[in-house]
């Protein structure tokens, strides 16, 4: 298709900003970005639709039009939706400097719609003998039947078991329904892989991506066979059809998008001292939740990942429910609601995105209010759960607050330098002395609070004399200025092993 002809279409009122010489240009797809560099998910010969939101000046812009040009891109289409104002001259200016063409999406017109006018028009372009083919796959897009009535469309027409699968292994469209572990599998693929299509076993996987481009919030189609084996026109079908899959991903995106504009003011008004139980009820029935309901809470924090990542995979992993989300950033931190479910279906999504994390880390801490009343608490104890899931190994981590003791909650309150001054403070003489003579008695004190200071059962597990072991407990004594015997000086011993060995922690 010619970007000029897409300049053209009336409906659309697409302004031209730069390269009025590059009309002539041809663009085979459409690809909306959120991220700062996208040229992963780039072959060449795209339109670029971005907001420019995370473009606060030239030197960002700068590097983001570079990336592009290097990659091969079309032009760059700005959307003015986010900053409420028009592109500015610094955008326009590094565009003209590396010769790529800029066009402006009014605020009336969204992303969405201008991919989908971008495959209507492809689709018209299409061979005379392929045109009813992806005719019909329009006209399933338009009709309003959703994804399902769209992949009934493509498996008719390519004669070929078709299927829609999420990224965290959900199978959206098409049938029959696979086997849990073969769904997992197959996202598994999907994430991983370095460019797509790709092909698993008997099947291929082609990207369906939404609104923000990343493969974690996208869906794939998974097709039967090989296309790359198949006729041209063929081919170019079942391309077409992930890609109208991929508008109905972007259709979902931009409806979530509306519906979560609760998240951030509600979630504000729940880490406030202000929140009053009947406003919180009313704005939670407001968004959807029904009144006396249990709600979850996730606190989330994404170390090593680009911006925006940790609100992408929280809405993603809780997108599954069926129920009522609201997934916002407060902060710094993210957090989301939803109706109350079960935490090893959201373990297992996890699981099946950990791939795509690549050298980021992933942390979770899930608590559950019983009503709007104790949403501030479950919040809270979400973060600290998330604390604590910080602290122990692993990619992905997910904490729930029932599985972890109620003191540990309470510690996880504390700020974490205070917590390591404590225990290098009680503990530090001890573990320099281990150090310097070789001994073990951090080995011993550990063994010797598990066993609430039973000289009998603690010599029997690391099979010392009892005499050995007091002098042991004498020398701990000596250097901590605690007396292990005694209860409150075993809580601050216990403690401060907690805060540098790990104790009780995982």
């Amino acid at each position: 298709m010619r970007l000029g002809a897409l300049l053209d279409t009336p409906e659309l009122g697409l302004r031209l900003l730069a390269g009025e010489k590059a009309r002539d240009r041809e663009f085979g797809r459409v690809f909306q970005a959120t991220l700062q560099d996208p040229t992963r998910y780039l072959d060449g010969g795209e339109i670029v639709l971005c907001g420019m939101r995370w473009l606060p000046g030239p030197a960002d812009a700068d590097a983001f039009v570079g990336k592009l040009a290097a990659a091969g891109v079309t032009a760059l289409g700005a959307g003015t939706a986010e900053v409420g104002g028009p592109v500015p001259d610094y955008l326009v200016t590094a565009c003209e400097r590396v010769g790529l063409p800029l066009f402006e999406v009014p605020v009336s017109v969204s992303f969405a719609t201008v991919a989908e006018r971008v495959i209507l028009g492809l689709a018209a372009e299409r061979s005379a003998p392929a045109r009813d083919s992806h005719r019909r796959l329009v006209a399933a897009v338009t009709s309003g039947h959703g994804l399902s009535a769209l992949v009934k469309a493509g498996t008719e027409e390519l004669g070929v078991g078709c299927l829609v699968l999420s990224a965290t292994g959900q199978q959206l469209a098409g049938g029959p329904e696979l086997p849990a572990a073969r769904r997992t599998a197959l996202a598994r693929k999907f994430l991983r892989a370095e460019r797509l299509p790709c092909q698993d076993g008997p099947v291929t996987l082609l990207g369906a991506a939404g609104r923000s481009g990343h493969r974690i919030a996208s869906w794939f189609l998974v097709v039967d066979g090989d296309p790359a084996q198949w006729p041209s026109a063929r081919r170019e079908l079942a391309l077409e059809l992930a890609a109208l899959a991929g508008l109905e991903r972007s259709r979902v995106d931009e409806t979530r998008r509306i519906e979560n504009r609760a998240a951030e003011p509600l979630l504000r008004l729940v880490l406030s001292d202000d929140a009053a139980p009947g406003e919180l009820t009313s704005r939670l029935s407001a968004a959807g939740f029904a009144p006396q309901e249990p709600v979850t809470t996730l606190s989330a924090e994404v170390r090593g990942g680009g911006p925006g990542l940790a609100q992408v995979l929280v809405e993603e992993l809780l997108s599954t429910t069926g129920q009522p989300v609201l997934v916002a950033t407060v902060d710094g931190e993210t957090f989301g609601l939803c109706s109350a479910r079960d935490t090893e279906t959201l373990r297992e999504a996890v699981h099946t995105i950990e791939p795509a994390l690549g050298s980021a880390r992933l942390t979770l801490g899930l608590s559950r209010a019983a009503d709007a009343a104790g949403l501030r608490a479950g919040v809270q104890e979400a973060r600290h759960a998330r604390t604590l899931a910080a602290m122990t190994r692993g990619r992905a981590t997910v904490l729930s607050g029932d599985e972890v003791a109620s003191h540990l909650l309470l510690l996880a309150a504390v700020p974490e330098d205070l917590r390591r001054t404590f225990g290098e403070k009680v503990l530090g003489p001890v573990l320099a002395y281990d150090a310097a003579h070789g001994s073990e008695l951090i080995t011993t004190l550990k063994a010797f609070l598990e066993h609430s200071g039973s000289w009998t059962q603690t010599s029997a597990t690391l099979h010392l004399h009892v005499n050995t072991l007091r002098y042991r407990i004498t020398r701990i004594g000596e250097l901590t200025g605690r007396d292990p015997s005694r209860f409150a000086d075993r809580v601050d011993l216990y403690l401060a092993g907690c805060f540098t060995q790990n104790w009780g922690w995982s």
